[in-house]
């Protein structure tokens, strides 16, 4: 088992690859949470994401005859960009297998750093065992993406930095994918303060490592479906699970739809670009998810690695589910006349149209009428209801989608 020696040791390695990010003392996540916040903000860190931190610990501490034969890992995104860096630093070549699904602007970002991508599989644990092939076949080095003694050490070094930023800290919150974060920070934070509490976070979608604990060995899920990509990992390691039985306090679950609301008031509170794995702590605070009313917190986020494309789409879902946005769909007589009066109720209800669309031929119009949907931009839940009941109030047939 890794001892605190070893993750000091991965920082002095370190030096100043990777940075000491910002611990951020938050007013308005403090108020809806409940508690004192702090965001620990490694989406501010060199290649968006702490992983920077295992993979350059690995690579820096492979002997010169390894070296040669350069590296390969699996990643999702965040440890291929990482392991890319640490190569090109290392000045070795590196190979990165990355699922087919992958964020266009991760698989562009690993190769500016200088590694080879392929693409295989749908899902990280598939990715990972044809790297394992890969690696059988050229004899290169697998730098996994968490359950390795050199990655957690690196990863445990946000645990030293968050401890000498806030010493009276009473309880630090990460999210979980393989357990590699969690595992260092752990490890960490009690060998230097043995009451702090540790809670790990998982999506509802991908919770491998609270299934692991319950059975007490590691356990795969038959998928990992969240839009947090960074932590859907299906199996945990069997390192990470041990360090994890002895060092966390406990590990929950976040839904998307929590996970997609934290991402939206991270970015319009304090204009932080964070991913859905780096949303997942603090959403567990937002939702009040963990017994820790009125104590000091910190919250990990951990990376800030989101596509364009992506983030479009889980920000609309933000939007939604904060009451924000709706689609409405009606049906009107098909006459001069009738979708203009259906706009002007929206606008006196201070609705905002973002589009209008219409058809006139389906199975569920009737001769004589056309289906209007709109998109509307609204204040809250129950703005959208107060659109909703007026509009059926004056004889329009409303549904939401």
């Amino acid at each position: 088992m890794l001892s605190l020696s070893d993750i000091q040791e991965a920082r002095q390695t370190l030096g100043d690859i990777a940075r000491k990010t910002p611990l951020h003392l938050t007013h308005t996540f403090s108020r809806l949470a409940g508690c004192e916040v702090w965001l620990k903000l490694e989406n501010l860190q060199k290649t968006g994401s702490f992983k920077i931190r295992g993979s350059y610990n690995k690579i820096r501490r492979l002997s010169e005859d390894a070296k040669k034969h350069g590296v390969i890992a699996a990643s999702a995104g965040n440890h291929a960009q990482g392991v890319a860096y640490a190569a090109a630093r290392a000045g070795i070549p590196s190979t990165v297998v990355m699922p087919e699904g992958a964020a266009l602007s991760k698989i562009k970002a690993t190769t500016d750093y200088g590694a080879r991508v392929l693409l295989h599989g749908a899902d990280y644990d598939a990715a990972q065992t044809f790297a394992q092939q890969y690696r059988e076949e050229t004899g290169a080095v697998f730098v996994h993406a968490f359950d390795d003694p050199d990655i957690v050490a690196g990863q445990g070094t946000v645990g030293l930095e968050i401890l000498e930023q806030c010493p009276d800290l009473e309880a630090i919150v990460v999210p979980v994918g393989g357990g590699g974060l969690i595992a260092g920070i752990a490890l960490a934070a009690k060998s230097i303060k043995p009451t702090i509490q540790i809670y790990g976070v998982e999506a509802e979608g991908a919770a491998s490592m609270k299934a692991s604990l319950k059975a007490g060995t590691p356990v795969g899920l038959y998928s990992a479906n969240t839009l947090a990509d960074g932590i859907a990992v299906k199996k945990p390691g069997r390192l990470t699970l041990r360090m994890v039985q002895a060092y966390v306090d406990d590990v929950i679950v976040v839904s998307d739809v929590e996970i997609a609301r934290t991402m939206l008031l991270l970015l319009e509170r304090y204009k932080l670009l964070v991913e859905g794995s780096g949303a997942a702590a603090p959403a567990a605070l937002l939702f009040h998810k963990l017994p820790l009313a009125g104590k000091k917190v910190a919250a990990v986020v951990s990376g800030g690695n989101v596509d364009g494309t992506v983030l479009s789409r889980i920000l609309q879902y933000g939007l939604a589910e904060a009451g924000r946005y709706v689609r409405l769909q009606t049906v009107i007589p098909d006459r001069p006349g009738a979708l203009q009066g259906l706009l002007s109720v929206i606008a006196e209800l201070r609705a905002n149209v973002l589009t209008v669309s219409h058809r006139r031929m389906g199975p569920s119009i009737p001769p004589g009428f056309t289906e209007v949907e709109l998109e509307l931009e609204t204040r809250d839940p129950d703005h959208v209801g107060h659109v909703e009941r007026t509009l059926q109030e004056k004889g329009y047939q409303v549904v939401l989608r």
